[in-house]
C-alpha cells in the first residue's frame, strides 16, 4: 500500500511515519519508481511502536525493543533474555518521573488551598427587564 494508505490505516501522519523510518523503526520497501510500499506487517509494527510511545518509552529505546517482542493474544511478549531487564530500568525511570509529577501537584494543591476562592467561571445572570404592561399603543406596534 502507498503512504497515502498507510496514513489511512494507522492514524499516523506522512511525517511521523518517515520519522519512524529516519529512526529505523519501520522499513518499508520501495517500489522502482521510489515510493514506499508498505504492508499489513508495517501496520501491526506502527500499532506496536504507538503502544509503546504510550507506554513511556522513546525511540531510541524502541528501536531496540522492536525486534525483541511479538504479540501474544493483546499483548506484546518479549523474545530477547535481556530485554526484561532493560524495559524494568524504564519503568523505573517511568516511576521516578511520576513520582516527581506527584510531589508538584501536591505542591500546587497547597497553593491553590491557601489562596483566596477562585472567582466563579459562571457569567453572572443578567436581570430581566420587567415587563411592559400591555396597552392599546404597544398592541399596535406588535
Amino acid at each position: 500500500m502507498r503512504i497515502g494508505d498507510m496514513v489511512r490505516r494507522t492514524g499516523v501522519s506522512e511525517r511521523l511515519l518517515r520519522y519512524y523510518e529516519d529512526q529505523g523503526l519501520l522499513s518499508p520497501a520501495r517500489r522502482p519508481s521510489g515510493y514506499r510500499a508498505y504492508t499489513e506487517a508495517d501496520v501491526a509494527t506502527v500499532a506496536r511502536i504507538r503502544g509503546l510511545l504510550a507506554a513511556g518509552l522513546g525511540t531510541a529505546t524502541i528501536a531496540r525493543v522492536l525486534p525483541c517482542v511479538r504479540e501474544e493474544a493483546e499483548f506484546l511478549a518479549p523474545t530477547c533474555p535481556d530485554l526484561v531487564a532493560e524495559l524494568r530500568v524504564e519503568r523505573d525511570r517511568i516511576d521516578l518521573a511520576i513520582g516527581q509529577l506527584l510531589t508538584s501537584r501536591g505542591l500546587l494543591d497547597q497553593v491553590i488551598a491557601a489562596g483566596p476562592a477562585a472567582p466563579s467561571t459562571e457569567e453572572p445572570e443578567e436581570p430581566e427587564e420587567p415587563e411592559e404592561p400591555c396597552t392599546a399603543r404597544t398592541a399596535q406596534a406588535i
